[in-house]
């Protein structure tokens, strides 16, 4: 009989914590290899955490909604008929986070304890976190700040006891006890001639309904990826001043070019040809040529990215759109674009796309032509500069 310790899997290189947003399995219930276990969140998309062997689920080590650095343990497998622990009420297991510790010599109450196993956790399939201002909040520091109406300004302007300065849940709500606590500021009057805002934090809170008052209203709360993504757009306009350019271009010979080898094209290379990796390498070749739009914007510097990685629009299953990146896109020759094109849009179908494979964009393509439209007005993929 053997344990082995579940640990919250690595996301990505700059991701040092995750959200538990569902326990899929319960204490005493059987898991297969790569089953899923739980649900996570980061600060952009859902993942799924995979079991790393096959047992019996013995503890949870944390409860739903706890953020969790990575390398921890967040839970122990029992294999080769391991017993589990009687099942907990979430409040007591909740509690097991302040386990007792064991002595030096490995021993509790005396008696010899067996030390779990640790195993890799396959990465879970989710991706790097959007952040304001290069910093991380996770998931429950911003949903306590939405509710607090606290900006992302304010936010940033609080002084994290967290893993390399982040933001803590006790941070948060310190700040909102301690800023209910100060006293109001005395009137100022304006000064004339200049402008004057009212600061994020000090607006009202528009009210909110969770019924319809005659019936005939429904009332739909937005899922946590549409709230994200709506606040990402939201930031990117008020980031970037937005300027759309409109010119027709006569692509008759690439229609007649791709009707003419797409047969052949996939019978050769196993792959199905669209316009996608067709634009994706005029925009690489575009790039090289004009430098300039490969960069970002911060304060008054301009970062040049030396790396030509184009984002693409893909739809997720809940009919939301994440972008995945083709990374060095200008190395590529039209089948590695092509490869590379099925494969990021089939495992976003999946929601299986890695953490690796959504940032580092220099570039997006988007195509609301597969909506009927004519033209569209996308808006910016923060902190890019140009979108197609």
């Amino acid at each position: 009989m053997s344990q082995v310790e579940l640990i919250m899997p690595k996301m990505g290189e700059s991701i040092m914590e995750a959200t538990i947003l569902k326990w899929v399995k319960q204490v005493g219930d059987t898991v297969e290899e790569d089953e899923t276990i739980l649900e996570i969140a980061t600060d952009k998309v859902d993942s799924e955490v995979p079991s790393p062997v096959s047992g019996t689920l013995l503890k949870i080590l944390y409860a739903e909604n706890d953020t969790v650095e990575i390398g921890k343990p967040i839970a122990l497998i029992g294999t080769e008929g391991e017993e589990a622990e009687p099942k907990a009420s979430p409040g007591v297991q909740e509690a097991t986070k302040a386990r007792s510790t064991p002595t030096e010599n490995g021993h509790k109450n005396g008696v010899e304890q067996p030390q779990p196993k640790r195993v890799p956790v396959p990465a879970a399939v989710g991706a790097e976190p959007s952040s304001s201002g290069g910093r991380f909040y996770s998931p429950l520091v911003r949903t306590i700040a939405e509710k607090e109406s606290i900006s992302m300004e304010e936010l940033a302007q609080i002084e994290g006891s967290g893993l390399q300065g982040r933001v803590t849940k006790k941070d948060i709500l310190s700040y909102v006890e301690e800023r209910e606590e100060a006293p109001q500021p005395a009137f100022q009057p304006e000064a004339k001639g200049q402008p004057t805002s009212t600061p994020a934090s000090m607006k009202q809170p528009v009210a909110q309904h969770t019924v319809s008052a005659d019936g005939n209203t429904e009332i739909i709360e937005m899922d946590r990826m549409r709230k994200l993504i709506a606040e990402h757009m939201v930031n990117s306009k008020k980031t970037s001043p937005h300027v759309t350019s409109f010119v027709e271009v006569d692509v008759t010979n690439i229609v007649n070019w791709r009707n003419k080898v797409k047969k052949s094209f996939q019978e050769r290379h196993g792959e199905k040809i669209t316009f996608t990796p067709i634009f994706i390498e005029a925009i690489a070749k575009a790039i090289r040529d004009f430098p300039m739009i490969n960069i970002s914007v911060e304060g008054t510097r301009i970062i040049r990215k030396k790396n030509i990685n184009i984002g693409m629009a893909a739809a997720l299953p809940s009919g939301n759109l994440i972008v995945p990146v083709i990374k060095n896109a200008d190395h590529l020759n039209l089948l590695g674009l092509t490869k590379k094109v099925n494969e990021l849009a089939g495992r976003a179908r999946e929601n299986k796309l890695k953490p690796d494979e959504i940032q580092d964009g220099t570039f997006t393509l988007t195509n609301v032509g597969t909506f009927g439209n004519v033209m569209g007005t996308p808006i910016i993929n923060q902190p890019q500069v140009a979108i197609l």
